[in-house]
């Protein structure tokens, strides 16, 4: 069923009701002032018959018939439609006339506060009682049917009645023309929503406001829904690019250290009498292999689990502590290493927890492997500091350094310096977290000149800005090739 023909339907019942309500309560309030002036009109008539009610009750006393006859007369007359009944003190009923209860029916002797009601066989009497004082005390009663304001209250009913009778369809018809046009603007944006392509996005569907709240804010809801299926259908094809990056990427890499254990393990087989000084070589070429297929593979992960990330796994950390669990680590791999690590007691940012180990154990460990000359122990010095609402972290060596050339190259995915043990993959790591971190890197030289310098800013987690937007393109396991 239409929204129009749902509010028509509504509106043509609860008009009518509400005119009914309406018309009882102006019925009450007719029917009260009805009532309000017969008991005006019994008061009036009682102030003008009182004195020839005296005078009649005065001549009935003394004896005087052709007086009290004349005053029954005049006293009728005054009365007009009004029931009149005089009583004198002795209960003597001297003067009766006009519509009133039929006997017997209690009178009231004195009806201080107004007119009051008496029933008598099944119908309703406005009485009003005035006692007459003076040389010739008696009572008077005024009388007038309860029911004299009935005609006019039925006819105030029937006007209720087909006015709230008229008011269904006329309200409905009107209703359903008004709802019609209102809900226009929510037609035309379903008309809109019905003809969208999906593959357009949020873009096709921006419009104009209507002014219309509730429309504007349905049309705006829409518009953020598509763009958040737009965006997770990005994501989505970015993690099968991923997925398809990682597998093209491992089996490349992987295919030469497979065919070396090949061919170490078809040595071996071949020649199961080799010396053992050739076996233990050939055992140590597999077990290096073995180490660089690890190597290779857990850099692939962590690289594809930084093109998925979400902004979920990001929380506030302490730089430093991480700085000195790195460290320790590092230490505790290479023990011939020299580390000199100088951290604040605490600098925070709001980072990925796995993700900055990660930076921190390839930035240590390429240091290590190539932050050395031949035949000397490797020299690094870590420094941390903030600077101009950054996390600043410094990680120099003492080695033969990287020419200006070819500084942006060693960040590209699987780029070897000539002997490197490494995967090629381990300074791309460093990239690509600095990149999700909302942060730098950059490669200069130590204050002394020799050696090089690895210089990482990552933002200060802010009270004001306690979260960050990640890259919306992440592809560094697809195209950062070297």
């Amino acid at each position: 069923m239409k929204l129009a023909t749902r509010i028509a339907l509504s509106v043509t019942v609860v008009v009518p009701l509400l005119v009914l309500a309406a018309g009882l309560l102006v019925l009450g309030l007719v029917s009260r002032d009805l009532h309000q002036q017969q008991d005006t009109r019994l008061q009036d008539r009682a102030s003008a018959v009182l004195p020839d009610v005296k005078t009649l009750l005065a001549a009935d006393r003394n004896g005087k018939p052709k007086v009290e006859q004349n005053q029954h007369r005049k006293v009728l007359g005054d009365v007009l439609d009004a029931g009149i009944r005089v009583r004198t003190a002795d209960g003597a009923v001297v003067l009766e006339g006009g519509p009133q209860p039929a006997d017997p029916v209690r009178l009231p002797e004195r009806t201080a506060d107004g007119p009051v009601t008496v029933r008598a066989k099944g119908r309703a009497w406005r009485v009003l009682t005035v006692p007459v004082a003076g040389p010739a005390p008696g009572t008077l009663w005024l009388f007038t049917p309860a029911s004299a304001a009935d005609p006019q209250v039925v006819a105030v009913r029937r006007r209720v009645l087909l006015v709230a009778l008229l008011a269904a369809p006329v309200s409905g018809l009107l209703a359903y023309g008004l709802a019609g046009r209102a809900t226009a603007s929510v037609r035309r944006l379903s008309r809109r929503a019905a003809e969208l392509d999906p593959g357009a996005g949020a873009a096709a569907f921006a419009s104009a406001p209507v002014n219309i709240a509730e429309v504007d804010e349905l049309s705006s809801a829409i518009g953020q829904l598509l763009a958040r299926y737009e965006e997770q259908a990005a994501r989505t094809a970015q993690a099968l690019e991923t997925a398809r990056s990682f597998s093209s990427a491992a089996s490349h890499e992987l295919r030469t250290p497979l065919m070396s254990m090949r061919t170490d393990l078809d040595v071996l087989a071949a020649h199961p009498d080799l010396p053992a000084a050739e076996r233990a070589e050939i055992v140590r070429d597999l077990q290096r292999d073995h180490a660089r297929l690890l190597d290779l593979l857990t850099a692939l992960r962590m690289l594809a689990r930084g093109d998925l990330v979400e902004v979920s796994a990001f929380t506030p950390l302490d730089l430093s502590e991480l700085v000195d669990s790195a460290a320790a680590e590092c230490a505790r791999r290479h023990p011939g290493a020299l580390l000199d690590v100088e951290l604040p007691p605490e600098l925070r940012v709001f980072g990925w927890d796995a993700g900055l180990t990660i930076l921190l154990a390839n930035l240590l460990g390429n240091a290590v492997v190539h932050g050395h000359l031949p035949g000397e122990p490797a020299r690094i010095t870590v420094r941390v500091h903030a600077e101009g609402g950054y996390a600043v972290l410094t990680v120099d060596d003492a080695g033969p350094g990287i020419a200006p050339g070819e500084r942006e190259a060693v960040f590209r995915r699987f780029h070897h310096r000539p002997g490197s043990p490494g995967s090629g993959l381990g300074l791309t790591l460093v990239a690509q977290q600095v990149a999700l971190h909302q942060g730098s890197v950059v490669i200069g030289t130590p204050p002394g000149g020799a050696g090089t310098r690895f210089e990482v800013r990552l933002p200060l987690s802010a009270a004001d800005a306690p979260t960050l937007r990640l890259p919306k393109r992440r592809d560094w396991i697809s195209t950062r090739g070297g």
